[in-house]
């Protein structure tokens, strides 16, 4: 199998990992339904969130490495807080077109990003530039197939949930401006990886716009630390599901990075976007959303989402040929004379090989105490759980957790034959 042929299906395959564990990290959100603030919802996943994406690069790469790998590219560093301050106001809206209209119709409308994605992928960093007739049909027949089933589920909500018009409204804006600004976000994921980062780099620093962010809004909208700090006791019961969740949506995150290195966001980002599948059967399965929906609506809410399932599908088979590849170095090579790059050091982890692992110094007994205070954080907190804060089906529980788990092993055993985590 050539190289371009093992990393498009790198690519593919940490895609689908990404789609199974983003789509996993939304459950918690659930929470919101019980009357626990949209805002406190979010800042906890935001603060497990900060847990996980610090703990996971150093327990895989070390403090050295990410150190090194940081210092190499300080000007990526703006771009990713900026990165991960548009991802804590898109997770916010999420939450309330969650509470607005649930979970198995929200997740569709925001999988929308996938659209903004593709087209500041073809502007800004050259995909699908030089890429065949059959490649552009499949990229944009997918894109119209995502917008279509978003208009479906769209159509599904407003006629038959049963909601207030106006909350139904606000949840599908809500839901809306989510996948704009995570269709955005994308632009400096791309950025940093045509730049040769290691994505395992890069959410460490994303991770602290994500924490400012959030904490300005839960700050500002409930009126000061104090009256937030109340909140945050109120909801101290589900402070570990939302710590699970944050956790869930950073190992479906770096997949998605992944993803987005190797096969580009124009592809990558529409095929992690099967989370949508993943949602509607959290969403219905396991916490039985559609029960109380007319028989037209569930047709209609099952439709639009196989309709952008097949979209996302469609692009992910469109493997990028040797002209649009030739394109994406072009761009690669703009980035390496703007930032004064070592071109062949880039090239080498685009490829993925991983030349800083050669530079890395070992491991550092600090490094064991961070993986250590993250694990005792999530017992500390799981000892204050309390287990039935909502109604699930346990036996569809238990399922999709195992084939999650099934397919984030799939997935890591390939990365790391691969590429190291390259």
């Amino acid at each position: 199998m050539s190289t371009a042929k093992q990393l498009h299906v790198l690519g593919v395959m940490c895609g689908v990992a990404a789609g199974a564990w983003l789509g996993a990290a939304e459950a918690p959100t659930k929470l919101v339904t019980i009357g626990i603030s949209p805002f406190v919802i979010s800042l906890a996943m935001v603060i497990g969130v900060f847990v996980a994406r610090w703990t996971l690069p150093v327990a895989i790469k070390g403090t050295g490495y990410v150190y090194l790998d940081l210092k190499d590219k300080m000007h990526l560093v703006p771009w990713a807080i900026l990165a991960g301050a548009l991802w804590a106001v898109a997770n916010t809206l999420t939450v309330f077109a969650i509470r607005d209209v649930g979970l198995s119709i929200a997740f569709p409308l925001w999988n929308t990003n996938s659209i903004v994605g593709m087209f500041w992928g073809w502007l800004l960093f050259n995909e699908l530039r030089g890429a065949g007739k059959s490649q552009w049909m499949k990229v944009l027949g997918g894109g119209l197939a995502i917008a279509g089933g978003a208009c479906l589920l769209a159509f599904a909500t407003s006629q038959h949930s049963g909601l207030a018009p106006d909350r139904t409204f606000a949840g599908i804006i809500a839901a809306l401006g989510a996948g704009l600004l995570w269709g955005s976000m994308y632009i400096p994921y791309r950025k940093a990886y045509i730049s040769g980062m290691n994505p395992l780099s890069f959410v460490t620093v994303f991770t602290v716009g994500e924490l400012i962010t959030m904490s300005s809004l839960a700050l500002a909208f409930h009126g000061g630390l104090e009256p937030l700090t109340e909140e945050v006791k109120k909801a101290s019961p589900a402070l570990f599901w939302l710590f699970l969740g944050g956790f869930c949506w950073v190992l479906g995150d770096l997949f998605q990075q992944y993803a987005a290195k190797y096969v580009g966001i124009g592809r990558g980002i529409p095929l992690s976007n099967t989370n949508q599948l993943w949602g509607l059967a959290w969403g219905a399965l396991v916490f039985g959303e559609l029960a109380s929906l007319s028989p037209t609506a569930v047709f209609l809410i099952t439709a639009g989402s196989g309709v952008m399932i097949l979209g996302a599908l469609a692009i992910s088979t469109a493997q990028a040929p040797v002209a649009e590849q030739s394109s994406w170095r072009t761009a690669m090579l703009r980035e390496c004379e703007r930032y004064g790059l070592n071109v062949r050091r880039v090239e080498e982890a685009l490829l993925g090989s991983d030349p800083l692992a050669k530079q890395s110094p070992k491991r550092n007994w600090w490094e064991f105490v961070i993986v250590a205070l993250a694990i005792g954080i999530f017992i500390w907190l799981a000892s204050l759980a309390e287990r039935r804060l909502l109604d699930v089906n346990g036996p569809w529980l238990i399922l999709l957790s195992m084939a999650s788990v099934a397919i984030l092993v799939a997935a890591a055993v390939l990365l790391w034959r691969r590429t190291r985590f390259s």
